[in-house]
């Protein structure tokens, strides 16, 4: 199970970094993407700071300065990396307060995937707001990435 996460997390570091430096080199990025993008990096660190059983530091629609956005990033990383290290047990429960404050109990693994799944949805979304802006999206499946 440390592998097959440890996999998914690189190909979401990989996706994230390309988007994180396309938008460096843009002039102009959509607004919409850059809401879409604070909120990947918000989740992910949340959803961290919620199985290390800490407070988070950013709210789930919080925008970031693209500047910021790599060392954020980076940081939701090494956190997942740590939390796939520290664990064997993927079927541990997490008890955890969603942001309307209701009280739910998923799997670690659950979340983990749920971490992937979400950052990829969003960046689905980001790639059509590129569209729509005349902005070339990224070529982000899983299989080119493993290609």
């Amino acid at each position: 199970m440390k592998v097959f996460f440890n996999q998914l997390f690189d190909y979401n570091f990989y996706c994230n970094k390309k988007l994180i430096e396309e938008c460096n080199k843009l002039e102009n990025v959509p607004e919409k993407s850059i809401k879409l993008f604070s909120h990947i990096l918000n989740a992910h660190h949340i959803w961290n700071a919620r199985i290390l059983g800490k407070p988070p530091e950013y709210e789930v629609w919080q925008i970031h300065e693209i500047k910021d956005w790599g060392d954020i990033h980076y940081e939701n990383q090494r956190s997942s990396f740590e939390i796939t290290t520290n664990n064997d047990d993927f079927e541990r429960r997490i008890d955890y307060e969603n942001s309307k404050g209701r009280l739910f109990t998923n799997t670690l693994q659950d979340i983990l995937f749920h971490i992937i799944n979400h950052s990829t949805h969003h960046r689905s979304q980001i790639a059509l707001d590129f569209r729509e802006n005349k902005l070339e999206p990224l070529s982000l499946d899983f299989i080119h990435y493993k290609r």
